[in-house]
């Protein structure tokens, strides 16, 4: 591919397009109740989802960046030239992308350097350019794709880093990898809550045909982090004769969220290079003393790490629905997530599977599940 140096002014006149948007519900706009809403015991009324062929507006499939052993953030040195690793989250690179940077900066900052190159400009590679400058690197991303053709903009986003190391391959230092950069990540999201970011608290409905399903085992670590979740009585939900319980989680909406945090790194004086680095030379040929590899799946052929597996994902996108302001994750694999840009309906896990053409199969599966699950509401 051809190397393109975007301008500042270019890039924030192009930014600013999707930065200007209004909210998918401002936390001062008055709940409205228009046809579809739907009381329930003493809890406030829901917006029905409306599922249906006619309301689609596209479909899309995303590749997580699954690494058996966890997320690899270390260093290394490629000739005379030290490597940060800072890829392989899984399912939770959105949600951990603040936290592996801090500790990406911390190996960093042990080194003679703060001249760096980003290699990524997904959720990971944003984050950790950002969080250098603010600790006062020069720094210059290098990246094939940019928002919104990288994977980040495909996730579902809300603040839950789960899929992210293989139960057998769990080590104790792995634990504590993951436990730190949680709890930074959390905190740090919690910084970025409003219409800039695109980052809300939401209530989060938990559905399940049975009693009795906790967290993934990674999860527990962190359980204390987030508000806790409160079992519903049959009476205080409209989710028919499911195990519900209802939580606060923050969700990021990655078509607001990666272009502000693009245009935060422009501001900061970060430089923008798109270009395919296709081996380790062109890497260690880069013209800065100190590099953060970010590149996600890409990781996989470009320093030959067998660990990383594709987990295939993809969405059905519904026509936008104001009054939807919650989530729900279940039954099974689904998930409901509302956007400014749509109505998210996921739920796949295709473990890997290379290809972006998204399945018809699972596309009627979430559909169907869907439509059962809100045509039900009481």
């Amino acid at each position: 591919m051809a190397e393109q140096t975007y301008s500042r002014r270019i890039i924030l006149k192009w930014l600013a397009v999707g930065i200007g948007a209004p909210p998918l519900l401002s936390a001062c706009s008055p709940l409205r109740a228009p046809t579809g809403m739907t009381p329930r015991g003493g809890t406030r009324a829901l917006g029905k989802v409306l599922v249906s062929p006619e309301r689609v507006i596209r479909h899309v499939a995303g590749l997580r960046p699954f690494r058996r052993s966890g997320f690899n953030v270390g260093i290394e040195r490629l000739g005379d030239k030290p490597i940060i690793h800072n890829y392989g989250h899984g399912g939770g690179g959105v949600s951990l992308s603040w936290g592996t940077a801090h500790l990406a900066l911390q190996h960093a900052l042990a080194t003679p350097y703060r001249d760096v190159a980003v290699v990524g400009c997904g959720a990971v590679g944003l984050a950790t350019a950002r969080l250098f400058q603010d600790h006062g690197f020069t720094v210059t991303i290098y990246a094939r794709d940019l928002p919104p053709d990288t994977t980040s903009n495909i996730a579902g986003a809300s603040w839950a880093p789960v899929t992210v190391v293989d139960p057998e391959r769990r080590t104790s230092t792995f634990d504590d990898h993951f436990v730190r950069a949680s709890r930074f990540a959390f905190r740090y999201f919690q910084n970025l809550v409003g219409p800039r970011y695109g980052v809300w608290w939401r209530e989060t409905y938990f559905i399940s045909r049975y009693t009795g399903s906790g967290p993934a085992s990674e999860t527990a670590l962190i359980a204390d982090l987030r508000p806790p979740s409160v079992s519903l009585a049959p009476e205080d939900h409209p989710f028919g004769s499911h195990h519900v319980s209802r939580a606060l989680t923050m969700h990021i909406e990655p078509s607001i969220y990666l272009p502000a945090v693009l245009a935060d790194y422009r501001l900061a004086g970060g430089r923008l290079v798109v270009r395919d680095l296709a081996d380790p030379q062109s890497v260690r040929a880069l013209p800065h003393p100190l590099v953060v590899n970010c590149t996600g799946l890409g990781a996989a052929t470009l320093f030959n790490d067998t660990d990383m597996l594709p987990i295939k994902g993809q969405l059905t996108v519904l026509a936008p629905q104001p009054e939807v302001d919650y989530l729900t994750v279940g039954p099974g694999e689904l998930y409901m997530m509302p956007r400014q840009d749509g109505i998210i309906l996921g739920g796949t896990h295709e473990s890997g599977e290379w290809s972006l053409e998204p399945n018809p199969a699972e596309i009627e599966r979430i559909m169907r599940g869907h439509q059962l699950l809100f045509e039900s509401m009481a």
